[in-house]
Order: C-alpha cells, then sequence, then structure tokens
C-alpha cells in the first residue's frame, strides 16, 4: 500500500528507503518536490522560496498540535521542552527543615579568653570589668550543664549544587521517515 505523502512513520533501519527521508530536519529544495512542499510548507522551516525543511525529530517525542481539555495548546511544528532542567527555589516542593538543639557549656570557672577548642564557663567571679576584653569565659573541660532550659532554634543555611535534572522518560532511539512520494492527501 502506497504511503500518503507526508506521512511520517518509524523505521528501525538506519537509512531511509527509497521514497521516504529521515526526519532530520534537513533542507529540500521545492522545486524537486512540489507536493511535498505543498503539505508541509515553511512549518518546519526553509526559506519558502527555494527551499523547506523536513521535520526534525532527532531525539524529540512527537506530540499531537492543538489543545484537548486540561492540556496546552500547542501549533503544528512547536518545539519545546528541554533535556535536563536546574530546578531553582520556586519549583521546589514548600518545606522546611526543623533544627534544634542544646547549647552546652561547662560550670567549671573560666580559664582562658580564647574560644578555640573550649567551651563556655561560669566565668570567674568577681568579673574585673576594668580590663572586660581579657575576661576568661572559656574552658577545656568536656561541657556538663545546659545554657538555656529550653532547646535552641537554629536557621539552617543553603544547600544543594544546583546540577541539572534528567527529564528524559526511558527511551528506545528509531528512526522516523517522512514519505516523499506517494498518494497526495485529499483535506476531506
Amino acid at each position: 500500500m502506497d504511503p500518503f505523502i507526508g506521512e511520517i512513520v518509524m523505521f528501525g533501519g538506519n537509512f531511509a528507503p527509497r521514497g521516504w527521508a529521515l526526519c532530520d530536519g534537513q533542507l529540500l529544495p521545492i522545486s524537486q518536490n512540489t507536493a511535498l512542499f505543498s503539505i508541509l510548507g515553511t512549518t518546519y522551516g526553509g526559506d519558502g522560496r527555494t527551499t523547506f525543511a523536513l521535520p526534525d525529530l532527532r531525539g524529540r517525542a512527537p506530540i499531537g498540535p492543538r489543545q484537548g481539555p486540561g492540556l496546552s495548546d500547542y501549533r503544528l511544528g512547536q518545539r519545546g521542552g528541554a533535556q535536563t532542567n536546574i530546578l531553582n527555589v520556586t519549583q521546589i516542593p514548600s518545606h522546611n527543615h526543623a533544627a534544634t538543639g542544646t547549647v552546652k557549656a561547662s560550670s567549671s570557672d573560666g580559664t582562658t579568653n580564647d574560644p578555640t577548642g573550649n567551651v563556655l564557663a561560669t566565668g570567674k567571679a568577681p568579673i574585673d570589668r576594668s580590663n572586660i576584653v581579657d575576661a576568661n569565659i572559656y574552658t577545656s573541660p568536656a561541657p556538663n550543664t545546659n545554657m538555656a532550659a529550653n532547646e535552641v532554634t537554629v536557621t539552617v543555611g543553603n544547600t544543594g549544587g544546583n546540577q541539572p535534572i534528567n527529564n528524559l522518560q526511558p527511551y528506545l532511539a528509531v528512526n522516523y521517515i517522512i514519505a516523499l512520494v506517494g498518494i497526495f492527501p485529499s483535506r476531506n
């Protein structure tokens, strides 16, 4: 059975049979393909004077044009989509991160004013207020008391690496081919 001119089918070979062409966006001369040009026009590209383009279905899944109930409106020949996408803050589902903790200290007297490797201490009383900069408020013993009766709430910093996510459904690559010759389709 002869195909309709412009009919697109999947083909498992690595070539296009005689009378067919790969749907790879190639430009064809109008003068040698007037019937196909009268069907496709410049929907898929070309200058419309000497050339027109075939649909380019490499790495693309075809969808039906127009709009259906609950569906977006697509024009014939419209391209869209992306293989990967980087989510931004507005695309991530609303959520929060609970972060609570207890701030520990030592009930020992302070022995140093250097916080490095030390914990807060009770401090020595009385503190010499004339030299407050050098107050020994840290100590090295392990913490053994809580600084507050309740938990302390903290802010959780940003996380993530801004890496793209894959949008591809499972796939199998086959060629789409378009009929260059055959039966001219009637509109009725």
